[in-house]
């Protein structure tokens, strides 16, 4: 019980040394630039439209064949 206590008064102090940590480690990240990032948004767009092509054909396939297979053994 008097270690709870103990570790309830020390969370206001570890809190804010958190947070004093947080904001010091921040003003060292290195954030990209705005063209970094529309680049690599635009990478990244044309990503997901390349794997939303190729999942399509491959789902088309997959139906056709599964189709065919269903087709063939039903008669």
């Amino acid at each position: 019980m008097a270690g709870e206590i103990e570790a309830l008064k020390a969370w206001p102090k570890a809190t804010m040394e958190y947070i004093d940590e947080l904001k010091l480690e921040m003003r060292r990240v290195t954030w990209p630039t705005r063209k970094q990032v529309e680049a690599t948004t635009v990478v990244v767009i044309i990503c997901v439209f390349a794997f939303a092509a190729y999942f399509k054909i491959v789902d088309t396939v997959i139906q056709d064949t599964v189709t065919k297979a269903i087709t063939a053994l039903s008669k």
